[in-house]
């Protein structure tokens, strides 16, 4: 069989409109040593396939990080298949707290050099070596102690909508940079307790090693992240510190955690905490618009945008031609609310 899709975007988005049953959106991940991740990817894909799975997921020596969408009729089917992999049986499957079943609508599973890009080249790290789990009942009794520290190690966009009570942020888009920057920021607090957190646990369980790798002695970090979070809280019937929403890297865009909205819309200052991107696809900046501005700006994010959408596709696309959009993210220290980058 085919290894990789061959169908286009508004095909399978329409097959996916279609659908009739319900889908489970599921991330999660483990580190372990892949041998040889190719063939590993390749009969991955083969047997997600059969099942309908859709999602993102990345193979690399160091293991696997996945973001899945699963037809609720095969969902014990998936779960024995990862069961029969010996370093995948009885992983933690994170269920999504909000889910409309839209995540995803193609199946792609890619080997990277890493699962996490973390920027890390010293031979001597060991991701055996990382920190203390909590679950959900742990990190409220550690978080009433003064003497812990919540560090978030999820990108500034990711923080803005949405983190823990009294959580530090490390303001930066990318893991690589947030490692050294968590280390300095508490280079003079190494006797306290110190908690990381992310999304789903990926990133600040080797978040967790490295800071042990630094000479850090009292590093915990969050079991299965703010989803697992969510859901043992509920569960379990504790207090939930999470304040607004969790941002997801799927269709969905965020999960709804509190009702509280502690963010406001980049154009017109509102309270909001809907991401979208820039409908520009020369632009596709990701930042958060209210529904009052999406109607002025028909889902662009400037003035300048709205302009370009408005003229024939043709025309668009020759302006997008030798366009580098790189890592087009809302930054508050490169943005103004005229609707002007400074970048």
């Amino acid at each position: 069989m085919v290894l990789h899709n061959r169908l286009s975007a508004t095909e399978l988005k329409g097959r996916l409109a279609a659908e009739t049953f319900q889908r489970v959106t599921v991330s999660f991940y483990q580190y372990a040593k892949i041998a040889d991740p190719q063939v590993f990817r390749n009969q991955l894909y083969e047997a997600l396939f059969k099942l309908q799975v859709f999602g993102r997921i990345y193979v690399a020596n160091e293991g696997i990080n996945a973001q899945v969408s699963i037809p609720a009729h095969h969902f014990e089917e998936f779960r024995q298949h990862l069961d029969a992999i010996s370093f995948l049986k009885g992983v933690r499957l994170n269920i999504a707290v909000d889910d409309n079943g839209k995540s995803f609508w193609v199946l792609k599973i890619k080997v990277r050099e890493k699962i996490v890009a973390d920027g890390i080249t010293d031979p001597a790290f060991d991701m055996d070596n990382r920190g203390k789990y909590v679950n959900a009942r742990e990190f409220n009794e550690l978080t009433a102690d003064p003497d812990t520290v919540v560090i978030d190690m999820r990108n500034h966009y990711e923080f803005e909508v949405g983190h823990f009570d009294n959580a530090l942020e490390v303001p930066s888009s990318t893991f690589r940079e947030q490692l050294p920057m968590a280390v300095d920021m508490m280079k003079d607090q190494k006797e306290k307790n110190i908690i990381m957190y992310c999304t789903g646990g990926i990133r600040c369980e080797k978040a967790s090693a490295y800071m042990l790798h630094q000479g850090f002695k009292n590093v915990f970090h969050l079991e299965g992240g703010i989803i697992e979070y969510t859901n043992k809280a509920k569960e379990w019937g504790l207090p939930n510190k999470f304040r607004g929403k969790n941002f997801v890297f799927d269709e969905r865009l965020g999960e709804r955690i509190s009702d509280e909205v502690i963010s406001q819309c980049h154009q017109c200052g509102e309270p909001c905490d809907d991401h979208t991107n820039c409908a520009n696809e020369g632009c596709h900046l990701l930042f958060i618009q209210c529904a009052k501005c999406a109607a002025k700006y028909n889902g662009c994010c400037s003035e300048a945008c709205t302009a370009v959408l408005a003229l024939p596709e043709e025309e668009q696309a020759e302006m997008r031609k030798g366009i580098d959009k790189g890592l087009m993210l809302f930054n508050k220290r490169k943005w103004d609310r005229s609707g002007d980058s400074t970048k």
